[in-house]
């Protein structure tokens, strides 16, 4: 079993630390997963121009072909504007129709406030559904407040819901 973990942020490191905890919270229940992270400011993604996925960089190629064939995955975004980053909607929208099918998505988002919780709600859930993806009850939200001068998470709620998210991941 594969559990691709991806990073929608360009800059900061809130967002790929919740998703590599995710990740690490797979690998301490099953151990025998592989796990990847795919940390979009690592990556070159083109920007979606109506063309076939042969048509893009290597980059672009490698990171689509990598979300195709996880088993399951986490999907991280900071919050920008009330809205998922552009960089991971600009991802999506190189993905084949009814790629998520019998896949579970987890849902990360970071914001710097307590108002932007709900944008995983009506943002970011119904992409993963209309890709048909399974996304978990539960979703890991955290704020700046969730982290301390070293980027660890110190917020018990944050905690635990990594590993209650971990834990629908594995059980799939």
């Amino acid at each position: 079993m594969k559990i691709v973990g991806v990073s929608g942020s360009m800059i900061g490191s809130k967002t790929v630390k919740v998703v590599s905890e995710v990740l690490e919270a797979v690998k301490r229940k099953s151990p025998a997963v592989e796990t990847e992270l795919i940390d979009l400011k690592e990556y070159e993604i083109d920007w979606v121009r109506g063309l076939p996925l042969e048509a893009y960089n290597s980059d672009t190629q490698k990171v689509v072909q990598n979300i195709i064939t996880a088993d399951a995955l986490v999907f991280g975004t900071p919050i920008y504007q009330a809205s998922i980053s552009g960089v991971l909607k600009n991802l999506f929208d190189h993905l084949p129709m009814g790629v998520f099918q019998s896949k579970v998505t987890g849902v990360v988002t970071t914001a710097g406030s307590e108002r932007h919780f709900l944008v995983a709600e009506y943002q970011l859930k119904p992409i993963l559904q209309f890709l048909k993806g399974t996304v978990p009850n539960t979703q890991v939200f955290a704020v700046n407040g969730s982290f301390n001068e070293k980027n660890e998470i110190v917020d018990q709620e944050v905690l635990t819901r990594i590993d209650v998210l971990a834990e629908a991941i594995v059980q799939q």
